[in-house]
């Protein structure tokens, strides 16, 4: 359930955020913010499924799925191919979402 809720949460704050970038940086209408707002809502509802006694836990390790998702976001929504360094870092965040999710408490 945590991976999907992280999935849903990355797809929605990303396409909320880049209504805004549609509206604010491309020249698209103000309408854009409107589901943009609604899309950044359901993002931080999805971040409430994730099984954690803490927020901030669960915030951290979402946010290597966060830049992960974007830059797959790059590559398909934009047409931008990831450079090596894009994927490097993509996969170093990752590793510390894995090092959060897993690692033993005491």
């Amino acid at each position: 359930m945590t991976l999907l809720a992280y999935a849903g949460a990355a797809i929605a704050e990303i396409a909320g955020c880049f209504a805004f970038w549609a509206w604010l940086r491309l020249g698209r209408s103000a309408w854009w913010a409107l589901p943009g707002l609604a899309s950044l809502a359901a993002f931080a509802g999805l971040l409430t499924l994730v099984d954690s006694p803490a927020a901030g836990r669960a915030f951290a390790a979402y946010g290597g799925v966060y830049v992960a998702a974007s830059i797959l976001w790059l590559w398909l929504a934009e047409g931008q191919r990831p450079d090596r360094w894009d994927l490097a870092g993509g996969l170093v965040c990752l590793a510390g979402t894995a090092i959060i999710l897993l690692g033993r408490r005491g």
